[in-house]
């Protein structure tokens, strides 16, 4: 993991104190007001507001335009319309191209405030002259991707929305990132929004359906790294909790061995195969091993799955936009009905 930036001295010298007169004018658009979660209806030229999922309403006197978000959070405002001026997370790998968590954005019209965890760049931040910031949360209150050593400068520069992508089902999760969208200005009724929700309605039923029609299928959640193979559990994460609902069999590691936080397994490769399963969804992000890199792992290429070509790509960090959740459902859909029962 990265030096933070702050420890770099990116405030010292002429750039504190530019940032120290934002602090001073934005510190104010916040309040944690008590109406209800869904957004408000934002006027043309009138007030916005919006509680997000701390319980904690950002106010603008109108709606922002000066949006920095999450890379993935970015993403998904993009395909409901709404642009964002900056992004943290992960936004370009080392060939300058778009990172996964990208999506349909335009990688080199937005300002990369961090790329790794780890960055942020303050004075970046605080030169976009921000109206908004905008990102996710596993845990209530642990704003992803926002460093804690700085937090507490950066949420000083404007106000900030945070929505929970864990712990609830991907429907909710989609439910509420559609809310925050339209108080920015997206028209949710416009004809490719309607579309891409009635498209990812259909691959719900798709994956229902395949799963009621291929039935036992099991299915392991893994991510490689050199040494450890990681067993997600399915309890916590949106995507996995709805494949679930939808009736998919995902195995669930052992709840004593998992990591403090309740989110996986560490498995040496030695014992890479102590769970049985039919299909195994691979971590498809940056910096996690992929099947070509995973080859030369012995326990690897003896598991089951492996051997039956009928390990896929899981996308572990959706873009929470209908546009790009339906495809995940009907992949896994095409997965589990061709899956053979090979555990």
């Amino acid at each position: 993991m990265p030096e933070n930036l702050t420890r770099r001295g990116i405030l010292a010298a002429g750039g504190a104190l530019g940032i120290t007169a934002l602090l001073a004018a934005c510190g104010d658009d916040k309040s944690g007001g008590s109406d209800s979660g869904a957004a408000k209806e934002t006027k043309k030229d009138g007030p916005w507001s919006f509680k997000d999922d701390r319980g904690e309403t950002a106010q603008k006197p109108t709606a922002p335009k000066n949006i920095v978000a999450f890379t993935g959070t970015a993403a998904a405002l993009h395909d409901y319309g709404v642009e964002v001026k900056g992004v943290f997370g992960p936004t370009k790998t080392a060939d300058g191209k778009a990172d996964v968590q990208a999506g349909d954005l335009d990688v080199n019209k937005v300002e990369i405030i961090g790329n790794v965890w780890g960055e942020f760049n303050i004075e970046k931040y605080a030169a976009l002259a921000p109206e908004v910031l905008i990102t996710g949360m596993y845990d209530k209150g642990a704003l992803w991707y926002v460093p804690d050593e700085s937090k507490d400068k950066i949420l000083k520069l404007a106000p900030s929305v945070a929505l929970m992508v864990a712990r609830e089902t991907m429907p909710k999760v989609l439910e509420r990132h559609a809310q925050l969208a339209e108080s920015l200005g997206a028209d949710l009724k416009s004809t490719a929004v309607a579309d891409a929700r009635t498209r990812f309605e259909k691959a719900a039923e798709e994956l229902r359906s395949a799963a009621k029609s291929n039935p036992g299928v099991k299915v392991l959640i893994a991510s490689g790294s050199a040494d450890i193979l990681y067993i997600s559990t399915p309890e916590l994460s949106a995507d996995l909790l709805y494949f679930q609902e939808l009736g998919v069999e995902i195995v669930v590691p052992d709840r004593e061995k998992l990591d403090e936080g309740g989110w996986f397994e560490s498995l040496s490769w030695e014992n890479a195969d102590k769970y049985a399963a039919d299909v195994i969804l691979l971590d498809n992000r940056t910096g996690t091993l992929q099947t070509d890199q995973l080859k030369d792992k012995p326990t690897w290429a003896k598991l089951p799955a492996v051997a039956a070509g009928q390990v896929v790509p899981r996308v572990t960090e959706p873009v929470f936009s209908y546009d790009k959740c339906a495809p995940i459902l009907e992949d896994l859909a095409k997965t589990i009905l061709a899956a053979k029962k090979v555990s």
